[in-house]
């Protein structure tokens, strides 16, 4: 899951939201670096993505994508999902998502200090262009595999395909929105039970 998942899923807490944000930057053991409630939401991220990297309908979806782009499946599908859930906001959340996306940014602005550099410093941009709201377009979704494509270019110095992979989400929309719509719900129990075990 991508951003806007992984920010729903989190408890209604600061630490916990910045925490789920966190997991995609802060890799293997967790320091002394971020308080209890941070190093949990972190936690609770990789949790979320190892759920999801074996759900069923998480890797059906991934075997929709070409043989051109497979190697890149999963974050077409990380992206796709993230779009469904913006789209079909309402019928997970009572809470208006441009205000919940809001909520976030404020956060990423006030606790600035304590990111990982390579968050931080895209946190302008992500903000001013709204990558997160943009998802709930395709052309969002577009945009953001797009510059993904960008950066492993410059970090890699060679050419990729995920340049334009959103024809890979327009080509098999209706069966995507279908799969996420039976995995979110399984993902979302998940959590629940997970957060009941109060593993520390």
């Amino acid at each position: 899951m991508n951003y806007l998942a992984h920010l729903y899923l989190a408890e209604n807490s600061e630490g916990s939201m910045l925490g789920n944000l966190l997991g995609d930057f802060v890799k293997g053991y967790i320091d002394h670096t971020y308080n209890k409630e941070i190093s949990k939401g972190i936690r609770m991220h990789r949790r979320v993505d190892a759920f999801t990297d074996s759900h069923e309908k998480f890797l059906a979806s991934k075997r929709l994508i070409s043989k051109e782009r497979r190697r890149f499946a999963g974050i077409i599908i990380d992206m796709s999902f993230d779009h469904f859930l913006a789209k079909n906001w309402s019928s997970y959340s009572s809470v208006e998502l441009s205000d919940f996306i809001n909520k976030a940014y404020n956060l990423l602005i006030k606790h600035a200090s304590i990111l990982p550099n390579r968050l931080r410093l895209f946190i302008p941009r992500m903000i001013e262009e709204d990558w997160i709201g943009s998802y709930e377009r395709l052309e969002g979704i577009g945009k953001s595999l797009d510059g993904i494509s960008r950066r492993l270019k410059k970090r890699f110095d060679r050419d990729n395909s995920l340049l334009g992979a959103v024809e890979e989400v327009e080509a098999n929309y209706r069966e995507l929105e279908s799969n996420f719509k039976v995995f979110f719900p399984k993902l979302v129990l998940y959590v629940e039970r997970y957060r009941q075990t109060d593993i520390k």
